[in-house]
């Protein structure tokens, strides 16, 4: 594919400009000219990621308004204005595909979801944006500007998230950004730098850096900056401990853990084992969709599973507890988690019949008070 920009500007005839040229030498045919002249060779569907890189006003954004006659373009600015982005992301889609591109791109914080795009930080923006080019899934798309106005670590776990999500589709996507610090994040299929004026077929010499996560076992000191992104207003858990996992000595994710006793007999009565109890799962958002989560879980399940968590020697299951959709999916993906309860509705309970004398008949037995909301349960076995 040959890229061919040519763009021109009347010559500037004020005072300023004048002195301009006079002081520094600069011609009309510098200022008021811009010329490129691209080869890429992309006519073939056998790639899904693109990169064009280089520096500002080397001629990315030109390049990218000309691929494909500029109808992938991708706009940003079109949001609506107070509709909450759960609802403008994909709208006539299915909900369930929805919250799934929120949280493929990071943007895991639920309340997030019910505000409109434009209250939303530079860096949720960022990530609303990929939600959106991921639910929608577009057969050719053109990002520009792509990660130039976020946080360096929003910027690489972001890129990240959108690589894996996007390459499950069989759309082609080109990213056009200043940073090089992105490339093996996103593992390209080419890169054409527009400051070298190269190209770069095949991603093999690009690899998404490696993760190293320590995981402590403390209290809940620590809990008071990772509240404020939980899906739900909770304190911490009575009787429990926390678990953080920490990269570089920057906490970024943690969970509580408590013990149960499972108990049978007629009254329930007889201790006959104890499980552990995990709850208050959560990871910052600069870290969301970088697959931190359900590993940092899992490890903490495997330590309880083996005897090494917080009954030291004491081997117990792991029963976690969530309401968010998308973490309940991925539980369900993997053969170490059995799902084993899913109150998606209220459920029959003789008491609020009781409490509730009046209550229409004709109505379904349905219990009320508990969680008003849809719960499912998982127990790890490893």
């Amino acid at each position: 594919m040959l890229i061919n920009v040519r763009h021109q500007v009347p010559v500037a005839e004020s005072y300023r400009a004048a002195k301009v040229r006079g002081l520094f030498n600069a011609t009309d045919e510098q200022a008021t000219r811009f010329e490129l002249d691209a080869d890429l060779p992309i006519d073939d569907d056998r790639w899904r990621i693109g990169v064009v890189v280089g520096p500002s006003g080397s001629g990315k954004s030109s390049i990218g308004r000309t691929l494909w006659d500029g109808s992938a373009f991708y706009p940003g600015d079109d949001w609506p204005a107070d509709a909450p982005i759960i609802d403008a992301i994909d709208p006539g889609g299915d909900f369930e595909a929805a919250t799934a591109a929120l949280s493929a791109a990071g943007l895991g914080d639920v309340p997030v979801w019910l505000r409109p795009y434009r209250v939303l930080s530079t860096g949720q923006r960022f990530r609303a944006d990929l939600a959106r080019v991921i639910a929608e899934q577009p057969d050719r798309v053109v990002i520009d500007e792509f990660t130039s106005t976020v946080d360096r670590q929003i910027a690489r776990v972001g890129a990240g998230a959108f690589a894996r999500a996007w390459r499950r589709g069989s759309g082609q996507a080109v990213l056009l950004t200043c940073h090089h610090d992105v490339l093996d994040w996103l593992e390209p299929d080419w890169v054409y730098d527009t400051g070298t004026a190269t190209f770069t077929r095949g991603s093999v010499q690009f690899r998404r850096p490696r993760i190293d996560v320590e995981v402590r076992l403390g209290g809940w000191n620590l809990w008071p900056a990772f509240r404020a992104h939980h899906y739900l207003d909770l304190p911490k858990m009575v009787a429990a401990r926390a678990y953080v996992g920490f990269v570089d000595g920057e906490p970024v994710a943690h969970v509580g853990i408590t013990t149960k006793s499972l108990t049978t007999g007629p009254h329930a009565d007889r201790i006959v084992s104890v499980e552990a109890r995990a709850s208050r799962l959560v990871v910052m958002p600069e870290w969301q969709g970088a697959g931190v989560g359900t590993r940092f879980l899992n490890h903490v399940a495997e330590l309880q599973r083996t005897g090494n968590g917080t009954l030291q020697g004491r081997r117990m299951t792991t029963l976690f507890h969530t309401s968010h959709p998308n973490l309940a999916a991925a539980l369900r993906r993997d053969d170490r988690w059995r799902q084993i309860t899913a109150r998606l509705t209220g459920h029959k309970t003789g008491r609020s019949e009781r409490d509730w004398p009046q209550r229409d008949k004709s109505l379904p037995r349905t219990g009320y008070g508990g969680h008003f909301r849809a719960l499912q349960g998982f127990r790890y076995y490893g």
